[in-house]
């Protein structure tokens, strides 16, 4: 009790100076379609950022280019942490692995990461609900500050979403067991653009997970039946979509219930997201 009520008095006193004044640099293990989206919001919000991925430094050069000075390849994974003061992991659940336990401890670790099974990926204890994902990495990563956050919303829309001001901000969920480090993440997540709720520990982070009511939809636009690919394609990219107010949110969190079996499928969500995904992948190769 003593040491929740010693973090969060810390907490307080980083939000009341200004996290920008104390974070500085958000390290990414993982420069995907999440990763690049995340660390145009936090240059475009005045932070530095570290980027390392699996493909090597020079893999990164375009997205460095146009992000600019604030933005620089880490030179191994293990300079990207020490010199970081936030991680994001935004990787496939499937290599969560790689993140290195010794050197990420004390870090505070921002999950981005879902459960998606295939024929050739399962995870057995997600499947029988002994864990959630999340609860998976902080297995892993026993001594670092694992938040859940940033999962629920699509790689385009996580980006277009994002307003500076308030009447038009959406609402993201964040879920996470040390209280410090969730008012740090849902203060950064304010400086980019966006609102949060808290969605309480991560056992309870499968209120958020895909199949969940606050999982992707509630963020992209609805594409109507009967129109072309180009014309789905315009409004999946373009269209703006309404806020989610905090209540709203919170309403849809509350509605939730446990389905089975756990884990999202490709297959259901809109076509266009997934052409989009494909494209946008492609690029990057």
């Amino acid at each position: 009790m003593a040491q929740d009520k010693k973090a969060l008095t810390e907490a307080n006193s980083i939000n009341k100076k200004g996290v920008s004044e104390t974070i500085k640099t958000i390290g990414f293990i993982g420069t995907g379609l999440i990763g690049s989206a995340l660390a145009r919001l936090f240059v475009r919000a005045g932070f530095n950022v570290i980027l390392n991925n699996s493909r090597g430094p020079k893999s990164l050069n375009p997205l460095i280019e146009e992000l600019g000075l604030s933005a620089k390849a880490g030179s191994n994974l293990d300079k990207t942490i020490s010199e970081s003061d936030i991680i994001i992991a935004p990787l496939p659940l499937e290599h969560y692995k790689i993140l290195p336990a010794d050197k990420l401890a004390g870090k505070i670790v921002i999950d981005t990461m879902n459960y998606y099974p295939t024929d050739d990926f399962h995870i057995k204890e997600l499947d029988e609900a002994k864990y959630t994902s999340s609860e998976l990495v902080q297995l892993h990563l026993k001594d670092s500050k694992i938040v859940k956050a940033f999962h629920n919303v699509g790689f385009h829309h996580l980006f277009s979403d994002a307003r500076q001001s308030e009447q038009e901000r959406t609402t993201i969920p964040i879920a996470g067991d040390d209280e410090y480090a969730k008012q740090i993440v849902a203060t950064l997540i304010t400086e980019i653009g966006y609102n949060t709720i808290d969605t309480g520990s991560l056992k309870e982070s499968w209120r958020t997970e895909p199949g969940t009511p606050i999982y992707y939809y509630p963020y992209a636009p609805e594409i109507p039946k009967g129109i072309s690919d180009e014309e789905a394609r315009e409004i999946y990219l373009k269209q703006k979509v309404h806020p989610i107010s905090t209540s709203e949110a919170q309403k849809l969190v509350n509605q939730t219930t446990r389905k089975f079996p756990i884990g999202g499928r490709m297959d259901l969500l809109p076509d266009a997201h997934i052409s989009a995904f494909i494209e946008f992948t492609k690029k990057r190769f």
